[in-house]
């Protein structure tokens, strides 16, 4: 199931997470293995997530590496360290959907890229050597293994900065 996508304007969010370059192929054992890392490291420094795991994606290149961060998001400042980067979400008007079923994520993301360019919205985005690069392009993981065991009951929203321009 896909929803229908819709505009959110959203506020500026701190997180903590871990970036790498990774083919899209490798995204099963990378998402659990890095959010599971983050979550370790936020739970030694006694700190609390504020709202579900995410993927950002940084520089998209399907036939190559794509460059994408998982964290979580928090509401106090954290220092990072050699492994953990804290950043910020960038406030602004977001082009939204949620899909079910981690098997739908291509499906998901072209819906919304297709009801955009239907739409005539642009994204904050531009093509840059290794691909094609977002300000702020993500999906969050609104339910995971702790909520089902079944992956195709899984919900992810992909939420994609709009261009001011």
């Amino acid at each position: 199931m896909i929803t229908e996508p819709k505009i959110e304007t959203r506020k500026e969010q701190g997180y903590v997470g871990i970036r790498t370059q990774v083919p899209m192929q490798k995204f099963p054992e990378v998402i659990p293995q890095l959010i599971g890392e983050t979550a370790a490291w936020l739970e030694k420094q006694g700190a609390v997530p504020s709202g579900a795991p995410f993927m950002r994606y940084h520089v998209i290149d399907m036939q190559g590496e794509m460059d994408v961060e998982l964290g979580w998001p928090v509401n106090t400042t954290l220092s990072g360290d050699h492994r953990i980067i804290n950043g910020i979400i960038p406030a602004g008007r977001y082009g939204t959907l949620i899909y079910t079923d981690v098997t739908k994520g291509i499906e998901g993301n072209r819906a919304l890229i297709e009801w955009a360019k239907a739409e005539g919205i642009e994204w904050d985005a531009w093509d840059v050597e290794a691909g094609h690069a977002f300000r702020s392009r993500i999906e969050f993981f609104l339910d995971g293994p702790d909520d089902d065991p079944n992956p195709t009951n899984w919900r992810t929203q992909v939420a994609i900065l709009l261009s001011d321009e």
